[in-house]
């Protein structure tokens, strides 16, 4: 009998989006429980070492932490397999999933910016992860569309949320970074257009990742729109 799953959220956490992108890539049947940052229930403290999302629960019993433990549980035992067959690429893939924090780091400071010369400060500091992962790009010597080439696999679904969050983030702000990296663009194009990516977020997501920026008190969400603006007043 196929397991049942239960994954634990914040709405807009990026890494619990990557554990949903997987189970989505996989056809993984899943539900979600979203958690009040302000007020975790005891229940998820229990098993949450660090008091963290994501946390898969595993037929009510068993429960994951960690987004890389659980995206390689995932795929370990379910099919498709979403890690290359061949063992150097494999390393490779996990290499570079391994620099997401840093990736991620650089995206996340910046749209949690208290201040435009804070966001400034910040925004100075992306094109340097994103230097490297357009240089990896280049060196994988495949036409693409994703990490591996036409095969959708975990470095892809570890890097969609913080693509997509630059970009909404760009949106707002325009950064003229990404534009710099034309083999990191083609990418997060093709991301974005995963249905993986699109089907691993609630509906109308960038709105939502907007309102929380305004709930934050952050700089950037100055620039929200004032329907997004007066949602997120009246949340």
């Amino acid at each position: 009998m196929a397991s049942r799953f239960m994954l634990c959220s914040f709405k807009t956490c990026p890494w619990v989006q990557r554990a949903a992108i997987v189970l989505q890539a996989k056809h993984v049947p899943y539900d979600i429980t979203y958690i009040d940052r302000d007020n975790r229930p005891d229940w998820f403290l229990a098993i949450s070492p660090h008091s963290k999302v994501p946390v898969l629960r595993i037929d009510g019993t068993d429960a994951l932490f960690e987004s890389n433990a659980i995206a390689e549980y995932l795929d370990e035992t379910a099919a498709p397999r979403l890690h290359p067959e061949d063992p150097i690429a494999r390393a490779r893939n996990r290499a570079w999933t391994d620099y997401v924090p840093t990736f991620a780091s650089a995206v996340s400071n910046t749209a949690y910016a208290d201040s435009e010369e804070e966001f400034g400060a910040r925004a100075a500091k992306i094109a340097g992860p994103f230097g490297k992962l357009d240089e990896a790009l280049v060196k994988r010597g495949n036409s693409g569309p994703y990490f591996n080439g036409p095969k959708f696999s975990l470095v892809d679904a570890a890097y969609a949320p913080f693509l997509q969050r630059y970009t909404f983030m760009d949106r707002l702000r325009p950064l003229g970074v990404i534009e710099k990296f034309p083999h990191l663009a083609a990418w997060r194009d093709a991301l974005l257009a995963a249905p993986a990516v699109k089907e691993s977020t609630v509906a109308s997501f960038e709105a939502v990742w907007q309102e929380n920026l305004i709930l934050r008190g952050r700089w950037l969400g100055k620039f929200v729109s004032p329907s997004v603006a007066g949602a997120a007043a009246a949340a």
